[in-house]
């Protein structure tokens, strides 16, 4: 059966290409520091005092980790859907949903799974979490396994709008939440495009009280690119979320979130390829795309 416009595609054996290409990422932090003539006329490098103005520095670039929670973590796995929507059953989900659960927990989240959600479910679930209190928790993070088309995301009875979800979590709507991290992972598709890849060479809280955008401090990140589609495996589970939950494990304690999404986008264009029967289908490529309004550097704590 051909797939539909609206699903995720499903590929029963993917072909995984290992370029086996690792890169070593070195950050060098300059310090801005002044310098003072003394009376034998030298120049004499200043710090003593420097160092607590140096943290308050670091600070105004780093989220803050030092809560007693890291946050929750509401994933949402849609696998089987009305018969109305013309959506398929979305096997593989469940591989997903696992796997996300065991890498975001270790990472200190309390993270719990909703299955098989209505468009209101969804909604009220993520609503009610908006109005708990946070105060205690550094971020929070929501994982939504499902069908999709460019800006919507599938319940199991009909779709609605991505912002109608996290419009939840704005700075207006969740105040224990401003200033601090909301994370979106998003497994769908969004649209019918199909990506042909092509050839290239083989190169290898000290801060003053401040208005911010009610919209600050999110981050999408969605498994594909506007308009294409988002490939799944029955028996492995989705690209993006596979190699997510790889990239976290692997560099939580040591990368900021965005050079570990980086890593993410790589791993998905490089080592992913479809292979099919299905005549179009074939050899087809993958390229996440993350969407930032964070306005600081993420570090998960150690």
């Amino acid at each position: 059966m051909s797939p539909g416009p609206n699903s995720d595609l499903v590929i029963l054996f993917p072909s995984i290409l290992h370029h086996n290409i690792l890169e070593t990422v070195s950050i060098a932090v300059f310090l801005p520091f002044r310098t003072q003539t003394g009376s034998s006329g030298n120049n004499e490098i200043t710090t003593g005092s420097k160092k607590a103005k140096g943290k308050a520095q670091s600070d105004l670039y780093r989220y803050n980790m030092g809560y007693p929670n890291l946050g929750k973590c509401i994933i949402i796995n849609n696998k089987n859907f009305h018969k109305h929507t013309g959506m398929l059953v979305r096997n593989g989900t469940d591989v997903d949903a696992a796997n996300v659960l065991q890498v975001f927990t270790k990472l200190g989240f309390k993270a719990v799974i909703q299955n098989d959600q209505t468009v209101s479910q969804m909604k009220s679930i993520l609503k009610s979490v908006s109005q708990e209190d946070h105060r205690q928790s550094a971020l929070f993070a929501c994982v939504i396994l499902s069908h999709g088309e460019e800006g919507v995301i599938y319940g199991t009875d009909g779709c609605l709008e991505v912002k109608e979800l996290t419009t939840f979590f704005r700075g207006d709507n969740c105040t224990s939440l401003v200033g601090k991290p909301k994370l979106f992972f998003i497994q769908a598709c969004r649209g019918s495009e199909l990506d042909s890849g092509i050839e290239t060479d083989g190169k290898s809280d000290s801060e003053d009280t401040q208005m911010i955008p009610v919209e600050a401090d999110f981050l999408y990140a969605y498994s594909t690119a506007p308009g294409y589609y988002s490939w799944r495996n029955t028996a492995n589970g989705s690209w993006f979320i596979s190699s997510l939950c790889e990239m976290l494990t692997t560099y939580a304690r040591e990368l900021e979130l965005m050079q570990i999404m980086t890593r993410v986008n790589r791993k998905v264009a490089l080592e992913f390829q479809s292979s099919t029967a299905l005549p179009g289908f074939n050899r087809k490529k993958q390229i996440p795309c993350i969407v930032s309004m964070l306005t600081k550097e993420l570090y998960f704590p150690n």
